[in-house]
């Protein structure tokens, strides 16, 4: 499974300037055509069944990648045209991104998927309002 995100700064709390750059360009398209749109701000791996060369989002110049897989996530960015490991996500500031995501994973497990949601979304509005 992949995911690409194109940051919308426009209308989020994580407006940290250049992180999500090409917001506004995507508002309302329904449709990623990277011949002429420009890359998403952030994918998401998730290993199910098979996974993406990493050159891959090289070659589209995807400045941030998170690979989920075997219980753990990663966090890259992309440094001179190779993916560098980082313990926290540029796109989302301060908030602890991968710690965050791996507990409410596991939360839903004993919890279930919708009230761990919920908590989740809670969590983050509490770690933005500090």
């Amino acid at each position: 499974m992949k995911w690409l995100l194109h940051c919308n700064c426009a209308r989020s709390t994580f407006n940290q300037g250049s992180a999500c750059k090409n917001a506004r360009q995507m508002i309302a398209k329904r449709r990623l055509d990277l011949s002429i749109d420009p890359p998403p701000d952030l994918a998401i791996e998730i290993d199910v069944t098979s996974k993406t060369q990493v050159s891959a989002y090289v070659a589209l110049g995807v400045p941030e990648l998170w690979c989920y897989g075997g219980g753990k996530l990663q966090v890259f960015v992309l440094n001179q045209a190779e993916y560098v490991e980082m313990e926290t996500s540029p796109t989302f500031g301060n908030l602890p991104v991968i710690e965050g995501i791996l507990q409410f994973l596991q939360f839903s497990l004993t919890e279930g998927s919708s009230t761990a949601r919920r908590a989740f979304r809670q969590w983050v509005r509490e770690a933005l309002a500090q």
